[in-house]
């Protein structure tokens, strides 16, 4: 209904918000991504969880504390979760589809990272084994993705002062989407922003620069649903055919995306320097 109805309202005041090809392929990502995800749940990762919370070192008996913890541990899991995303390229290389698209409305909250449930689990490992059972796990990760993907949207301009002290808002997270040097890997949290003011990852939105979203080196064929999801593991392979060391090899893996040996590319902590 949400989406629906910024659908009509982008359309009645000629804001563009929505294309046809952008939204099918958020569409078409999501699909991916569920499909993997529902698979990899039912064959491991409950099996796993279960595992880890039968191990659990304590039980939490307070069912007020019990969901207020669980709220928060997966808030913070997540932060260093898409903080690794985005600062390893390994990892990057599997995000990347999220920020692909110059179109920025709640359908590109859909726009999944495909290959993401391969390794998603893993964060929940720490949270299952402090006595939270795999279930609710689950739930209040629905919960807040939900929150994740409202927060999608160009309509909310500011929230008040209090709200966007502690919370993510759309502002925060249009900055998060931005290709703009200044606002590169900033705003990482889901739910709360403290996480990214507490770790040094916080920007605000400021309207002397207009976000311009999508990635800094767009993709070459967007139109080609393979390249879509693919496109940077390819980047990858070719920058790992390099004559080079083995540990600069390593290094085109894990160091954040743009590194390179002979700076023929620059990370965003780099670009931000020389714009300085």
């Amino acid at each position: 209904m949400l989406i629906g109805a910024e659908i009509l309202l982008s359309n009645w005041k000629d804001h563009k918000f929505y294309s046809l090809k952008s939204t099918l392929q958020n569409i078409y990502l999501t699909l991916l991504n569920a499909g993997i995800d529902l698979v990899l749940r039912i064959l491991f990762y409950v099996a796993i969880l279960m595992w880890c919370y039968n191990q659990r070192f304590f039980t939490i008996e307070n069912v007020f504390l019990y969901w207020l913890l669980l709220f928060i541990l997966e808030d913070i899991a997540f932060y260093f979760e898409h903080r690794i995303d985005h600062y390893c390229r390994l990892f990057w290389a599997v995000h990347v589809t999220h920020h692909s698209s110059e179109e920025f409305n709640l359908t590109t909250g859909f726009r999944s990272s495909v290959f993401q449930p391969v390794y998603r689990f893993v964060y929940f490992i720490p949270i299952a084994l402090m006595g939270f059972h795999p279930l609710d796990i689950v739930f209040m990760y629905s919960l807040t993705q939900t929150y994740g993907i409202l927060v999608h949207t160009q309509y909310i301009k500011k929230m008040p002062a209090w709200f966007e002290a502690v919370f993510v808002t759309p502002a925060h997270h249009r900055v998060h989407h931005a290709s703009n040097i200044r606002y590169l890997d900033k705003n990482m949290g889901m739910c709360l922003i403290i996480w990214d003011r507490m770790f040094g990852t916080f920007q605000k939105e400021l309207d002397e620069e207009p976000v311009i979203y999508g990635l800094t080196k767009p993709i070459k064929n967007d139109n080609d649903p393979v390249d879509l999801v693919l496109h940077e593991w390819r980047s990858m392979g070719k920058d790992l055919r390099k004559k080079t060391s083995f540990s600069n090899k390593l290094k085109y893996l894990f160091m954040p995306p743009g590194w390179s040996h002979d700076g023929s590319s620059k990370t965003a902590n780099e670009l931000r320097k020389e714009q300085s």
